[in-house]
């Protein structure tokens, strides 16, 4: 959830008040860690190729992107494998309905290659790789084909039944013109027959509308753009054809849907990446879409102790980092240190301070000489001078005319 409001829950309920930096900043490391906890685990499964893990008998592996605001006004898309296990189909309305559940999810900004390596965390742990029979429902983009060869190469590959409805739609809209009624009918008729019938025969009607608007653009009467749309359309589905036998995949209970992925489109990345008035660093949306993908995955209890483990590691490692590095300024300290020796030099008779003789002080019947000024030393109550003003007080007078007389007759 976004930060602030998660600073205003973590207060209410624990009733300690913590800042909107101090969950921005803990949030992102505890991120930042899971991302390196995965990207480790993917170096070593290539490194050591430990053993499958056992997958279901039919799992859905589904594969999209979503663009998510980055800062400087620019866009980057998150691509997200979502991969559930497929139900029995369940009867609903005369229809017989596919499902899929226990969904978890992978979510990355980086590019298809990329993506698809790091993304061996997650077929590994969810056992695609051993599945009885993978469906790989997907929009058909190239790069989502290239996932499935490393991943699931022998997968049922299944063209997104929205996605080839969209087609035929544009086809409907260019020829019989958008929002009439004869395109909303022949519309109907050819989703039906796509979905529960023949799709060979969907591609042959679409053949013959391009080759009427074909013949009508040569005859100088037809509509070039309309047939650019059907022509188009057309090469889409005839390149999948063999991803579109919908009443086949859906006799055999295989999904015909990339809803799931579709869904964790918006759940694990919009729904926190895409509010308003955000824009994220680059550096900041893998720690944030890889936390969302345990949240929405449901996999605190496994996922946290990994997280808290490497936090406690890093602490670790700085405090290692800081004491290595106080030794080693103490280290160059010492070595800095430089011993100086000079040479003895007899000294010349114009560096030797003369010896000044001071008059001499009458101490009892013995006459010494005057100390050097600086060398003077104390050797009882010292007398004021003659212009100090304690003198001119009369506590001061009489202490001094009474010091005068014990001197004199000590005389």
């Amino acid at each position: 959830m976004p930060f602030k409001a998660a600073a205003k829950m973590l207060s209410y309920f624990t009733k300690v008040d913590i800042s909107e930096a101090t969950v921005r900043r803990n949030t992102e490391s505890a991120g930042q860690a899971y991302v390196e906890i995965q990207t480790s685990q993917v170096e070593t499964l290539q490194r050591e190729l430990p053993g499958a893990i056992e997958g279901p008998a039919v799992q859905q592996v589904s594969v999209d992107g979503a663009m998510v605001p980055l800062v400087h006004k620019q866009w980057a898309e998150v691509k997200t494998l979502a991969i559930g296990t497929v139900q029995e189909p369940v009867l609903k309305k005369g229809e017989w309905e596919i499902h899929t559940e226990e969904l978890s999810y992978f979510s990355r900004l980086a590019d298809h290659e990329t993506f698809a390596r790091l993304a061996t965390v997650e077929t590994h742990r969810r056992g695609t790789e051993t599945a009885g029979l993978v469906c790989a429902v997907m929009d058909g983009a190239e790069w989502e084909q290239k996932f499935i060869d490393l991943h699931c190469p022998n997968a049922v590959r299944i063209l997104d039944f929205a996605h080839a409805a969209e087609y035929v739609a544009k086809v409907a809209q260019a020829v019989f013109g958008a929002g009439t009624a004869e395109t909303s009918e022949w519309l109907g008729v050819q989703l039906h027959e796509l979905k529960h019938g023949d799709s060979q025969a969907v591609l042959t009607r679409l053949r013959g509308l391009r080759d009427e608007l074909a013949a009508q653009v040569e005859g100088g009467q037809g509509d070039s753009e309309a047939l650019e749309v059907v022509s188009c359309s057309l090469e889409y589905l005839e390149k999948r054809q063999e991803q579109i036998h919908y009443r086949e995949f859906l006799a055999a209970g295989y999904p015909i849907g990339s809803g799931a992925v579709e869904s964790a489109n918006k759940l694990v990345v919009e729904a926190r990446m895409k509010g308003a008035g955000m824009h994220w660093a680059r550096g900041n949306v893998n720690p944030m879409v890889a936390l969302r993908t345990i949240a929405c995955s449901d996999r605190w209890d496994e996922a946290w102790i990994e997280i808290s483990e490497r936090l406690r590691q890093w602490t670790k490692e700085r405090a290692e980092s800081f004491r290595r590095k106080d030794r080693a300024e103490q280290r160059g300290a010492k070595a800095s240190i430089k011993v100086i020796v000079l040479p003895l030099k007899e000294p010349d008779e114009k560096d030797v301070a003369p010896v000044v003789q001071s008059p001499a002080i009458v101490t009892g019947s013995k006459a010494e000489p005057t100390p050097a000024k600086g060398d003077e030393k104390p050797t009882g109550p010292r007398r004021p001078a003659a212009n100090h003003p304690w003198r001119h007080m009369p506590i001061g007078r009489a202490r001094f005319a009474r010091s005068t007389a014990q001197v004199t007759a000590e005389t």
